[in-house]
Parts: C-alpha cells; structure tokens; sequence
C-alpha cells in the first residue's frame, strides 16, 4: 500500500488529506471511497488517459484508492495529481522513498499536463504547519504557494515532471520568492488617482473621512457627475495594506479561484463593483459547494455597489449582518464555515427614476410619489449602516476646463494614515482598527461633546427624524473628522460637518 497527501480547503483555511492506493494483482478494478463527490470520482477515467498519453502503463489491477479523512467531502478535480502519484507508484513505475514529504495536489489533462487549481496558499499554509518539506502543484500556482516561506515549491507543468522528480531524473527548479521585496513593490500600483477627478471637492472630502474611519458611504446625485469615478478612487486614499491583511486577501482570493495566473500576492486594497443583477448568494457566499461571496472578496478594501436601488431587496438585506459583524457564516447540516467580510460600503444612486430630482439645470419628469417610491427600495436599516450620505452634484464646465492640477492620492492618503495612526493608539489591544469598528460602549469614553455639541446634536435628530444608531454613527464620523484635525476633543464645528453628511437621511429625502 502506498500513501499520498493531498489538502482539502474548508472555509479559507485547509485540511490534510491521504490518499491510501492498494493494487491486488489477481483482479481488475477500481474502486474510490472516503466521501469523493462526482468530480473525484470521474478523475479515474482522466488519470488512467493521462497516465497512458504521459507513456506509462496503467497496470490491470484491482485499486482500491481510500481518501481520509472519510468523515470530510472531497471536492473538484485538484486530487488527480495526488491519486495519479499513489498509483503510479503502487504500480511501481514511481519511487515511494520521499512520498510522504511533500504534499500533491494538481487537475490532470488528458494529455498528461496539469492544470491549475484553487486555494494554493491556504494548502501552502497548512502543509508548513504539519511539517512537510514541500509542496508539488501545478506550475501556475507555484509563486502564490512559495509565498509560505520555509517551505519547497515546485510548479509542474506535465504528469511526467512528478514521475522525474520522485524517480531522481530531474528536479523542476524550486519556485522561491521574497515575500516582502515583492508586496512592498506593487503596493501601490493602482492605475487611478483623485488628482484625475476635477473639482467635487466637498465630495472628495467626504470620502477622506471616509477612509479616515473605515465608514460606509452612500453618493446620491444625477448620472455624469462623478459618482462611480470617484468611487473607483477611493482605495487609492486608504491606508496600504499591512503584510498580514495581504496574506489574508489573498488567501479568500485564491479559495474563490480569483487570482491572476502566476501572481503570487495581493498586495493592493480590493475593488469590487458587482452589477444590480447579482443573486444573495453569489453577493454573501454559499452554494451548493460553499465558496467566498462578493463581501468577502472585498475583504480589507472596497464594495462598491452601483445604482443602488436596482439591486434586489433581498440582496441588500443580507448583508446587513455582515456590516455589523464584519463576518459571514455559512451553516449547512454538516458543517459551518465562516468568511472574513471586513469591507467598506460605498453605494451610489441616482435621486429618481429619471435621474434629474434637485438637479440645477435639467428638469425632473417624476412626480413627488415616484420619487419616494424609487427612494423607499433602499431600507431604514441599511441606510443607517451607511455613515455618510452625500450629495452629488455636476461639475461646472469651469471647473472641467481648469488646467490646476488637483491634490494627489498620496497627499490625502498621508492625512488618512495620521488619523488611522491616532485611532490605533485608541484602540491599542482591542481588534478594531477605525472608529467605524467602534463600540457603543466606547462612544462616551471616546466621543464625548460638549454642551454646544449637544445642543446641536439634539436639534438634527429632532429636523431629520434620526434613529438612535445614526446618533452613533454621527458621534463616529465627528470622531473621524476631529481626528483628521489632530484635535482630541469633539468640536461643534466636527459635528456640523457630520450631521451634513446625513441630510439625505429618510425623512428628508424628496422634501
């Protein structure tokens, strides 16, 4: 009997798996258990076609192939590698000597070449952890696997490459790279700056809080002003990603089967922009076989969803959850898995159906009851999980035509860090890394306001017909801008500029 090792990825993280391969040479059959779904199980007709197309013969005996542990489904077609190695060498065409060093995984062609496969680095990550001493995998997944340092990685490009390597033939060469040379290399390449976008500049600062505070952001203006260009700016101004939230990225990426042939490593903030058509699950992850949604690939960066009113009800529903708890569990009756879903919420929409309501120059065509109709699509209750509410408004043809080079992504990034730096001091020991991650139990330690603030405070609620967590959230975004200020204490004039960015609140709308 000979043992191979496999991975199986559960949630983000991974799982070790042996395949056990034993021939009877006076039978002929193959027989495959230890709970493989339909994917597995027709690997057989693929591997003894690759094994005969790579040169080797595939021996009439009986196989009996055990995958364990049994107890845990196998999925996909990325353990044909790792039973074409138990059988090849239980057959012996194939060295057994150093099988039980290194962990197999691989989808095979029927011609013998491998193809690749997800979730690499979470496999990478758990085989360091039980000790092996390497990791063979497909070719196109071996710099994402090498990312695990003290740990051999070697990409294969063809079933005959695994036979060389175990037979002492021929090593591919080790695939190694230098983790932090490479993240803090392309940590800032994003291909758009906030210096491209011409005036807005109240808009702009809105989405400096923003960032400053890790809070969600809805836009509300008339289509052409700038709603989704600024949007798309946004990561550009948020803090750079720490090596940690890198690896975390990108262990959700490589689960979903997102990463980029051959990259190795996220190293910049996510931006994801679904389109209104998109179904609960493919937007908060699940399935039939469970894989990470769109909240979870916009882990440690941006969601944005456009024309929000589109969406489905029940889409946005569901992640109001996830924005509280910054977590999305997965429950099925076997098991439960949980993914990561740390995201800011930038959402854009127009006022009406035609798009004109309160525009300065076009007239809206929508009567006073389609406008509240339009509006009444987006509920209470995410509206008051989105921080700052903002309007829109076109650009002047003057400010178009203005050749003034605008601030730069960088100058505003270098005000967000300072802020994000004071908020960690803060909350130093605690895993909240912004004051939109505040707790309510914190607010009066950390949000105090004076008697001018309250009276102020107590004047919007009573003209807006705020709930009590837009109270909390104007508290947090008054604690953003005052931190952007390098001021300790809440001023009257922080909390005017936060209760700004909620006069499109619900009972204002359409007034």
């Amino acid at each position: 009997m000979i043992t191979t090792f496999g991975s199986a990825v559960v949630g983000v993280n991974a799982i070790a798996i042996q395949v056990e391969v034993d021939a009877q040479k006076n039978a002929i059959g193959y027989f495959l258990v230890g709970l493989p779904d339909n994917a597995v199980k027709e690997g057989q007709h693929r591997i003894e076609t690759a094994v005969r197309n790579a040169g080797y013969d595939f021996k009439r005996y009986k196989y009996v192939v055990n995958m364990a542990p049994a107890d845990i489904r196998k999925e996909g077609a990325a353990y044909d590698l790792t039973i074409a190695a138990g059988l090849l060498a239980v057959s012996e065409q194939m060295h057994a000597t150093d099988l039980d060093r290194y962990v197999i995984m691989g989808e095979l062609s029927l011609d013998g070449r491998i193809k690749p496969i997800k979730g690499a680095l979470p496999m990478a990550i758990q085989a360091r952890k039980e000790g092996y001493k390497g990791m063979l995998l497909p070719l196109e997944n071996a710099r994402e696997a090498a990312i695990v340092s003290e740990l051999e990685v070697y990409g294969l490009e063809h079933l005959s490459e695994l036979v060389d390597f175990f037979n002492g033939k021929q090593k591919p060469a080790r695939i190694e790279i230098n983790t932090r040379e490479v993240f803090y290399e392309s940590q800032n390449a994003y291909e758009v700056d906030f210096a491209d976008v011409k005036g807005q500049e109240n808009i702009k600062r809105a989405l400096e809080v923003a960032a400053a505070g890790g809070h969600n952001v809805l836009l509300v203006g008339p289509p052409g002003a700038g709603k989704t260009m600024l949007s798309k700016r946004l990561p550009t101004i948020l803090p750079p990603l720490t090596l940690h939230e890198a690896l975390e990225t990108t262990k959700i990426h490589s689960v979903a089967g997102k990463l980029p042939n051959r990259e190795g490593l996220v190293s910049i903030r996510p931006f994801r922009s679904p389109h209104h058509t998109i179904s609960d699950v493919a937007l908060v992850g699940g399935g039939g076989h469970p894989q990470p949604g769109e909240i979870s690939l916009a882990h440690n960066g941006v969601l944005f969803l456009d024309e929000l009113p589109e969406f489905k009800r029940t889409v946005l529903e569901v992640m109001r959850q996830p924005l509280e708890e910054r977590r999305v569990t997965i429950s099925r009756a076997r098991f439960t898995v949980d993914y990561p879903a740390s995201f800011m919420l930038v959402a854009s929409m127009n006022p009406c159906p035609c798009g004109f309501y309160n525009h300065p120059d076009k007239e809206c065509t929508c009567g006073s009851q389609q406008v509240q109709r339009y509006l009444s699509r987006v509920s209470g209750p995410l509206l008051d999980r989105i921080d700052i509410h903002i309007e829109v408004v076109p650009v002047s043809f003057n400010e178009l035509s203005n050749q003034r080079p605008a601030e730069s992504s960088n100058d505003v990034r270098a005000r967000v860090m300072r802020a994000r730096e004071r908020q960690l001091a803060r909350f130093e020991g605690q895993s909240i890394y912004g004051n939109a991650q505040m707790p309510h139990n914190q607010l009066h330690q950390w949000c105090a306001v004076n008697s001018a603030g309250q009276i102020l405070l107590k004047t919007a609620m009573e003209r807006l017909g705020l709930s009590a967590r837009a109270y909390d959230r104007i508290l947090k975004v008054a604690r953003t801008i005052a931190d952007l200020g390098d001021s300790d204490h809440i001023q009257a004039e922080h909390l005017a500029e936060a209760i700004q960015y909620r006069s499109l609140d619900r009972s204002n709308w359409g007034a």
